[in-house]
């Protein structure tokens, strides 16, 4: 797969206190960017890359992450319109 790839995760503290992970995606120019994930996200991430632990997610592609992230983020938008 072209385009970035998950080089590194490493277990980390959110500002609530709560675990996440954070993934660093490298990209073919060489340069590398984290990216947190939370819990939600995380599980998602794994089950779509079909990982059982979250050192098995390095090589794969960042079109997983994305998608982690907006399945995180979609359930707060459903939770949402549900309660308007």
């Amino acid at each position: 797969m072209s385009g970035a790839v998950i080089s590194r995760v490493q277990l980390a503290a959110a500002h609530d206190g709560e675990a996440e992970l954070t993934v660093t995606l490298r990209f073919e120019n060489g340069g590398e960017s984290p990216v947190a994930l939370d819990e939600h996200a995380v599980r998602v991430l794994m089950e779509s890359c079909r990982v059982e632990h979250p050192d098995q997610l390095v090589g794969k592609g960042w079109g997983h992450v994305r998608d982690a992230l907006e399945a995180s983020s979609n359930r707060f938008m459903n939770s949402n319109s549900n309660d308007q």
